[in-house]
């Protein structure tokens, strides 16, 4: 097999390899690109976690001697997991990394808890650029300062070349719910008020545009980030809140069908009030898809008492959700998700037999 060898600073010898895949790997070497050892157990695989994971992921709690992590928790707590696989690993504001915690913690904060940890397991493929998995790992780690919690412990695992595809993450989040906080479908009530956080649609055409390689006169940004912040604002400012849920995969649609299902309740939708920014229905009118069914990862729905609706989109607002609005309310017989149009007809909003955009969480 080619390669060349080069001294770095340290004195270690560093392997440079087009095809690194070395059954017998070489002790003490460097790689630049992620080989089989790095999953063995032994030097290789413990000098990846110390110089890449340990090292980026640093925090009090992490202890990399140990599978496990004993945290100083109690009262209620709320848990979730996920699994992340996003073609490309990197896209227009952020990668596969921010996404991965980001949509852990949305999915504590959306049970109406604030989150405080993660675990996060890594599949590494042969042949990923250390470069690229210590960018991810650096975006983890400014995700996870963003939303406030730490990486209290982990796993990884490298498979053969071909049988991944770059990196595939699984974290897990921990929250403590705050004291009698009680947040569901169940808790729905006719008249109530359906407010969504921001525009719908950025992230799965970001995803999609730079997957396709298709230019926009105005760039596309994924809207992936924390929304823990904004939810815990509206329980501090006593909002009335009885739902919540994050736009992800089906998008808002899928959203409003799962919660109008879940509450036995049909919802009323007016499209005009939907915010969809300029450029995404622009992108999504070329291609022929509804935004309302594209994934988000940094807005939420939430469902208020109808007396509170007003309250609860000037809290969103000074809290950093410029474009929160109210975009319907639940009514009061059992049925589907009714959308009034801009022209004065309405449609029945329903969830797609399958799905629009693969690979985008």
């Amino acid at each position: 097999m080619p390669r060349t060898t080069d001294i770095v600073r340290s004195g270690v010898e560093r392997i440079v390899s087009d095809e690194p895949n070395l059954s017998c790997p070489v002790p003490f070497a460097r790689y630049d690109r992620v080989v089989l050892a790095h999953g063995g157990g032994g030097r290789t695989m413990h000098a990846l976690i110390d110089g890449v994971f340990a090292r980026i992921l640093a925090n009090p709690e992490l202890d990399t001697a140990r599978d496990g992590a004993v945290l100083d928790f109690a009262g209620r707590v709320a848990i979730t997991t996920d699994a992340f696989t996003v073609s490309p690993l990197f896209f227009p504001g952020g990668d596969i990394g921010r996404l991965a915690v980001c949509g852990t913690v949305n999915d504590v904060a959306m049970c109406g808890a604030e989150p405080k940890y993660l675990t996060a397991a890594f599949v590494l493929e042969e042949g990923l650029p250390l470069s690229d998995l210590e960018r991810i790992v650096h975006s983890m780690a400014d995700a996870a300062r963003e939303a406030g919690v730490v990486v209290v412990t982990g796993d990884t695992k490298v498979v053969e070349r071909g049988k991944g595809d770059g990196v595939f993450i699984t974290t897990t989040g921990v929250g403590h719910c705050r004291g009698d906080v009680r947040v569901g479908p169940p808790l729905i009530r006719p008249g109530d008020a359906i407010v969504v956080s921001g525009p719908v649609g950025d992230h799965g055409m970001a995803v999609l545009s730079v997957r396709e390689g298709l230019e926009h006169e105005t760039p596309l940004t994924s809207d992936v980030a924390p929304v823990a912040g904004a939810v815990m604002a509206l329980f501090d400012a006593g909002v009335d809140v009885r739902c919540l849920r994050d736009p992800t995969r089906g998008g808002l649609a899928t959203a409003l069908c799962e919660l109008s299902q879940a509450a036995q309740s049909s919802f009323r939708i007016r499209e005009m009030d939907v915010p969809v920014r300029a450029e995404v229905a622009d992108a999504c009118e070329l291609l022929g898809l509804d935004p309302m069914y594209v994934a988000c990862e940094g807005r939420f729905v939430v469902v208020v008492g109808a007396a509170d609706a007003d309250q609860a989109v000037r809290v969103l607002h000074g809290a950093g959700c410029a474009e929160a609005c109210a975009i319907g309310c639940v009514a009061d017989q059992r049925g589907p998700v009714i959308v009034d149009s801009p022209l004065g007809g309405e449609r029945v909003l329903d969830m797609l037999s399958g799905e629009q955009l693969p690979r985008i969480c």
